[in-house]
């Protein structure tokens, strides 16, 4: 693929939600689009370019002439905190205030075209909750591509939110709801999901306020998919086939992408090679540290760019670790605990020392990768997920909110490569699953499932691959195809 002088070169301008979790998939695609002959304008709010510019670097934001950055503000007050955003505030804000700031980047990326021989926008790929861009692009008159960055099984759990409002099963009567057994209720009725339970679909629905936010966001968001030129999803078709049979008679074409950084992985060395999307600064020492660890040795540990816990469960995760006698790589983020420094027991520290190391951050895939890691300890989000997935690695889950609670749940009961820690974390727990995750028959037999969704996650990307066929076809019948109304 490539353009004439008669074909200007296709502009593609991608724009994630402002977290962590959504700008590493989504720079994924744009260096996939990059590669087959794409412009690529790369959209980050103010706040996360900021960051970027401190955790990589200056110069890992210039870009390259046909693959550039370009900011639109958040709509959230400004701050130099080096964490993540409020969530539900971020939702509100990009959905309340962004449109306008989106729509004038468009006009101006047109403007300059006349002067910069950059070639005009012919093609949008936002974020699924970023559905605000859809009106940028109908009014632009180009093909727009919703990128769903969560499991096409959370995805469908977001679409059931009207059928249980209707069915009067959320918002729940009281906070007693939470507690007593209700959220152990079977939905029997979801297309292509089996023996799901309310505990299990996206977490947000947990509340009793029947004007709640997060609630409204996903019903809105969800409705207005349906206007995308198309929808993808970071997975792939064995994986999650029930669910995504279920899905596609509801909504326009989606295609299965995953796992994404399989299809970069492939790319030949380039210019792009170099772009990172991590808002964190990296330790790279902790890859030479597995170095000098034996094969399967190490207990990985990361719950993720959001995740906070109580000073007490980082205490419980602390003690479960050093009493199960296992090799541990934990990644502690300066935010993980809530409104306050992450402290650990000074006898932790003693007790650990010879066996573990502790990490603010690092470049996950990489160390997902290494041999020496034997299992992971995550909170199930997405990325998480589909990583281990295409690592091998089985999981020991402790899902915090959102999509995390299905991912938990598909990892457990249908993919068979992990097991829950309940909510209420205590340290005898941790360290019972932990050590049957490293040393048990159950982490033995996830292990093996674990190798075998990890050949097929191969499979999917080889170029006669259904992931790998699928980014052809969304390029060639949706991204070069001009929009019709």
């Amino acid at each position: 693929m490539g353009s004439t002088e008669m074909t200007p070169k296709p502009h593609a301008v991608c724009i994630p939600f402002p977290a962590q979790g959504h700008i590493n998939p989504m720079l994924n695609l744009a260096k996939l689009l990059h590669h087959r002959g794409f412009h690529v304008t790369f959209v980050n709010s103010e706040y996360n370019h900021s960051r970027l510019l401190r955790s990589r670097g200056p110069s890992s934001l210039d870009g390259l002439p046909s693959f550039r950055f370009r900011t639109i503000p958040d709509g959230l007050p400004p701050s130099d905190t080096d964490a993540t955003q409020d969530i539900p505030a971020l939702c509100q804000s990009t959905r309340k205030f962004c449109l306008p700031y989106f729509r004038d980047l468009l006009e101006r990326l047109n403007e300059e075209s006349a002067t910069s021989g950059c070639p005009p926008v012919s093609c949008v790929v936002s974020d699924g909750a970023m559905s605000f861009t859809l009106d940028a692009a109908e009014a632009l008159g180009v093909p727009e591509v919703l990128f769903w960055t969560a499991s096409a099984c959370s995805f469908m759990g977001y679409v059931q939110y009207q059928s249980l409002i209707d069915k009067g099963l959320i918002p729940l009567k009281d906070a007693s709801y939470l507690t007593n057994g209700y959220l152990d209720t079977i939905i029997d009725w979801i297309s292509g999901m089996r023996n799901i339970r309310i505990r299990d679909l996206p977490s947000f629905l947990r509340t009793t306020d029947p004007d709640d936010l997060m609630i409204a966001f996903c019903l809105r968001e969800v409705e207005r998919a349906k206007r995308a030129s198309a929808i993808v999803f970071n997975t792939f078709d064995r994986l999650e086939h029930d669910v995504l049979d279920a899905l596609r008679p509801m909504f326009p074409p989606i295609y299965t992408l995953g796992p994404l950084h399989f299809l970069t992985e492939q790319l030949p060395d380039s210019d792009t090679t170099s772009i990172g999307s991590n808002l964190w600064k990296e330790d790279l020492g902790c890859l030479e540290w597995l170095n000098s660890k034996p094969p399967g040795s190490v207990v990985y540990v990361n719950f993720g760019s959001i995740t906070v816990m109580s000073p007490v469960q980082l205490v419980e995760f602390a003690w479960g670790l050093a009493n199960s006698s296992q090799t541990f790589l934990w990644v502690i983020r300066p935010d993980l605990v809530v409104g306050d420094t992450a402290i650990l027991p000074p006898e932790f520290s003693a007790t650990t020392r010879e066996r573990s190391l502790l990490a603010s951050w690092c470049p996950q895939e990489r160390v997902l990768s290494h041999p020496a890691i034997g299992g992971f300890l995550t909170h199930s989000g997405w990325n998480s997920t589909i990583e281990s997935i295409a690592a091998g690695v089985p999981v020991v889950c402790w899902p915090f909110f959102a999509d995390q609670q299905t991912n938990c749940r598909y990892s457990c009961k249908e993919w068979g490569i992990g097991m829950e820690i309940d909510g209420d974390v205590k340290r005898e727990e941790v360290e019972r699953q932990v050590r049957e995750l490293m040393e048990g028959e159950r982490g033995k037999e996830m292990k093996r499932t674990a190798m075998e969704w990890k050949e097929m996650a191969r499979e999917v990307t080889h170029p006669s691959g259904s992931s790998f066929l699928n980014l052809d076809e969304v390029i060639d019948k949706v991204l070069l195809s001009p929009e019709r109304d």
